[in-house]
């Protein structure tokens, strides 16, 4: 009855877990949830005056697939000020979130065979879209020794003939790691010579709590001109259900193909999101954007310390994203039963690490309130010390 394509994907496992505490806590049970990667901020009040502006200025209807110009400048304004790269407008597209801007940049360039290196663990949507494109996802993976990132020596054992695509998360999720200058320069060397896109996810980039995050695009002439950078204001800006994600690639006939095939799926972004987007890149919520940061890292700093005084379990501290890696294997290497009884026996949701290709851990999202999170570890606490 369905297609192949269809039948291929799976459902996203972080979406049907938080869906799953949801009705349970509707249904009267205690659910404390960590599964989500939404912040508990709201989004910043210089936002919302845009949208509330743009709704009274009758700014509701269509606009060009691309993005309006003064988005598109915005922009290409951020990625200078913040990343020293340089993107026309042509070479930029904005899309209902980053998730849009993956799934058309994998269907305008992967064909069927085709070989996308994804570092494990990685997030949940990357080897979907690609099977999905009817590429072929190739995992490489990672330890907590690597600080999970991905080595030089792994990127070249990976690499074949077939090879069209590496995808890139730094900030990660769901571990957290930030790949430094130096990492980047060495996977670069590896890249030179081959015809090897780089699809850079940097959706975190403002999350960055232990040094100066850089943009992988930025760090030499041919990795600019192989990598397609993707970005967005959901985490950042606290603008998850506003649906804004962009894409920026120095090949202006990728941004061209993507326009093709978005014209004909959901054409233009909502046009007041469009206009909201705005102050959210020119600089005017950037003290918004460092306070979220400043909470982010003391929860993480004492959620760190609260699970690694549980016996059994330990987490290296993350230098950026919301989200704790947590290793559980010396008690149970098995995510998922882990993580289902977590749920049941204790009300606490979390998302197994095998949905993100790595089993005997799980991903604790400290996107919430210090006091909820002080309870949902001493509810993982007892369960440990019970089972």
């Amino acid at each position: 009855m369905f297609s192949k394509r269809i039948e291929s994907l799976s459902e996203s496992m972080t979406i049907a877990i938080t869906s799953l505490a949801r009705e349970l806590r509707a249904s009267g049970k205690d659910v404390l949830s960590f599964s989500a990667g939404e912040p508990d901020f709201d989004t910043p009040k210089a936002i919302k005056e845009a949208a509330i502006k743009a709704m009274e200025e009758g700014f509701t209807k269509y606009t060009a697939v691309e993005g309006i110009p003064e988005l598109l400048e915005a922009i290409s304004d951020k990625l200078k000020r913040d990343n020293n790269l340089t993107y026309s407008k042509k070479q930029i597209i904005v899309s209902n979130g980053a998730k849009q801007s993956l799934f058309n940049l994998f269907q305008a360039l992967i064909d069927k065979g085709d070989e996308v290196i994804i570092p494990s663990p990685y997030w949940v949507t990357y080897p979907e879209l690609v099977k999905y494109s009817e590429g072929v996802p190739v995992f490489v993976d990672t330890t907590e020794e690597s600080g999970f990132k991905i080595t030089p020596e792994q990127l070249k054992k990976a690499i074949t003939p077939k090879t069209k695509m590496l995808i890139l998360t730094t900030p990660s999720n769901p571990t957290g790691a930030v790949y430094l200058k130096e990492e980047l320069e060495a996977l670069a060397e590896v890249l030179k010579g081959t015809d090897i896109y780089v699809a850079s996810d940097e959706m975190y980039e403002k999350l960055t709590y232990e040094g100066e995050f850089v943009s992988t695009a930025s760090i030499s002439e041919d990795m600019y001109n192989r990598t397609i950078t993707i970005n967005g204001l959901s985490k950042s800006a606290a603008m998850t259900g506003w649906r804004f994600g962009y894409l920026a690639a120095p090949n202006e006939e990728i941004v061209k193909a993507m326009k093709k095939l978005q014209s004909q799926s959901t054409s233009n972004i909502c046009s007041i999101t469009q206009k909201a987007a705005i102050p959210g890149l020119d600089g005017t919520i950037d003290k918004d954007i460092e306070y979220m940061k400043e909470q982010f890292k003391k929860r993480r700093d004492e959620a760190c310390d609260m699970f690694n005084s549980i016996g059994g379990l330990s987490v290296i501290k993350p230098a950026g994203a919301f989200y704790l890696f947590v290793n559980h294997s010396e008690i149970e290497n098995d995510s998922l039963k882990f993580a289902k009884e977590f749920l049941e026996k204790e009300g606490v949701a979390v998302v197994p690490g095998i949905g993100f290709g790595k089993d005997g851990y799980f991903r604790f999202s400290f996107a919430t309130d210090i006091e909820t999170i002080r309870e949902g570890i001493n509810r993982i606490k007892r369960f440990v010390q019970n089972y």
